[in-house]
C-alpha cells in the first residue's frame, strides 16, 4: 500500500465526523462518463455546446432539442454502484461518515445504501411539471421521445439544476453545516471548477482535507493529503 493511501486509512480510522464531497469522477467507474476529461461529455460533438443545451433559457426555448440531448447523454440505464459508492455507504453504516455531498445526478449513492446524500445538482430520478409543480415518475421523461407534458399543458422537467439556475438553498445550508462540523473532509472525483459547489470546501476548518483524484485541481495546494488515482480503486484499498 502506498504511503498516501496508508495515511488516508489512518485518518479514516481516527476520524469521527467524515464528510465526503464528490463529483462526476465518482461515477465513471460505473460507466457514466464525466464532463470535463478528454473523453468526457463536454468534449463530444453536438449541435450546441452542452453548457448551452443544459441551460434554463435553452430548455425554455427549445425543449425538443433539450430532451433529445438529455435522454441520449444524461440518462444512463443499468448503471450500478461501484466500490467508491459502496465504501461510502459502509462508512455511514459504521457511524464514521455523516454525509455525502454530490454534484452527480445519477442516484448511485442512494442505490449503494447511503442515506444522508445531499444532491447539489438534483437528480435524473425525479421530475415535475415546470408550470404546476406536479411530480411524475422518472420514466415519464427519461423514456420515449418528444417533449413530456403535464395534464395542465406544462412541460415536465427533470429535477436537476440547469445552468442559469440557483442551487437549492436548503441543500447548500445543510452541506455547509456538515462541512463545518467535519473532522475530516474527503473530496473526490471532482475538478473543483464548478461553483458555487466547489466553494463549499472553504467552510472546512479541520486539518484532514483529503483530495482523491486522477488529476490536479485548483485547490491542491490547500490539501493536507492528496491521493492520485481512480477513487473506486483507492477506496477498495481501505
Amino acid at each position: 500500500m502506498d504511503q498516501a493511501v496508508a495515511k488516508l486509512r489512518q485518518w479514516v480510522e481516527e476520524s469521527r465526523y467524515i464528510v465526503f464531497f464528490g463529483g462526476a469522477g465518482v461515477s465513471t467507474e460505473s460507466g457514466i462518463p464525466d464532463f470535463r476529461s478528454v473523453d468526457g461529455l463536454y468534449n463530444q460533438k453536438w449541435a450546441y455546446p452542452p453548457e448551452t443545451i443544459l441551460s434554463h433559457s435553452f430548455f425554455e426555448r427549445d425543449p425538443e432539442e433539450f430532451y433529445r440531448f438529455y435522454r441520449e447523454k444524461l440518462v444512463v440505464h443499468g448503471a450500478r454502484p461501484n466500490p467508491a459508492h459502496l465504501w461510502l455507504a459502509r462508512m455511514e453504516r459504521e457511524g464514521k461518515l455523516k454525509a455525502v455531498l454530490t454534484q452527480n445526478i445519477d442516484g448511485l449513492h442512494q442505490a449503494a445504501g447511503s442515506r444522508e446524500v445531499l444532491e447539489l445538482h438534483g437528480s435524473t430520478l425525479r421530475c415535475y411539471c415546470a408550470r404546476c409543480g406536479k411530480s411524475y415518475p422518472a420514466a415519464f421523461i427519461n423514456e420515449g421521445t418528444g417533449v413530456p407534458r403535464c395534464g395542465c399543458g406544462g412541460v415536465v422537467r427533470p429535477d436537476v439544476v440547469l445552468y442559469e439556475e440557483p442551487l437549492d438553498q436548503d441543500i447548500l445550508q445543510r452541506s455547509v453545516e456538515h462541512i463545518r462540523r467535519a473532522d475530516m473532509l474527503i473530496v473526490g472525483g471532482t475538478s473543483l471548477n464548478v461553483y458555487p459547489a466547489a466553494g463549499l470546501i472553504n467552510y472546512y476548518r479541520g486539518h484532514k482535507l483529503t483530495l482523491v483524484n486522477r488529476g490536479v485541481t485548483p485547490r491542491d495546494s490547500e490539501a493536507d493529503l492528496i491521493v492520485r488515482g481512480n477513487i473506486g480503486q483507492v477506496f477498495s484499498q481501505l
